[in-house]
């Protein structure tokens, strides 16, 4: 079961790839994890995507898919993975596929978690963070019991630079000009599964199994 998780930033594709990877007992991996554990361990990939980094420069598509190539063929891997946050691009998807392609291997299903960008809008804007436990809430679905004071330590809540309306406005117009067209390019595969975001999480989980079950 080799699974790549799409959808805008804020659509909450993160939280179905860890449910997934609990039910079905396969890992879910990032390239954030992979580039920090190459990194730390001094690997030679490590260090390649490091040369870039530290110049403030893009790690090229081939160097992240090597890594995440890496990453999938260790033992932990042989029932399946999950991809979380790659591919971003239509190049690394081709790069991906041909990488698969070239071990005998290929992506299963592609589930994409679809919610409008109103709504994420509304979600990421209304998050405020604590800033000295880390605890979150949100102004309408997370309230604390004290406007802008924090359940667990009683420190004054923030809202995260991340989270201002017109940042995630921004994520949104990048994903829709380069990653959202993974969406047709997986359809075109034939392993494209879309579920609705906007309801609750267990639900579009549900939704989710279903379209890994009977598939």
């Amino acid at each position: 079961m080799k699974i790549v998780m799409l959808g805008a930033p804020g659509a909450g594709k993160g939280t179905q790839a860890r449910l997934i990877s609990e039910k079905y007992g396969i890992p879910q991996i990032s390239t954030g994890d992979i580039f920090r554990a190459n990194i730390r361990d001094n690997t030679e990939l490590g260090q390649r995507a490091k040369s870039y980094m530290d110049q403030g420069l893009l790690v090229p598509d081939q160097v992240t898919c090597d890594l995440v190539v890496d990453r999938i063929r260790r033992d932990d891997c042989a029932g399946g993975y999950i991809l979380d946050g790659f591919p971003r691009t239509i190049p690394q998807a081709q790069a991906l596929t041909k990488a698969l392609s070239d071990h005998g291997s290929r992506i299963d299903y592609a589930i994409d978690v679809e919610v409008p960008d109103d709504n994420i809008v509304q979600r990421m804007s209304g998050r405020r963070a604590c800033p000295k436990c880390g605890a979150t809430f949100h102004i309408r679905y997370k309230m604390p019991q004290t406007e802008g004071v924090c359940d667990t330590c009683g420190s004054e809540l923030i809202q995260r630079e991340d989270d201002h309306a017109q940042t995630v406005q921004k994520r949104l117009d990048v994903y829709h000009s380069q990653t959202q067209p993974l969406i047709q390019y997986y359809r075109e595969q034939g392993v494209l599964h879309t579920v609705d975001g906007t309801r609750e999480m267990n639900t579009v989980f549900n939704d989710i199994c279903a379209a890994l079950e009977e598939s």
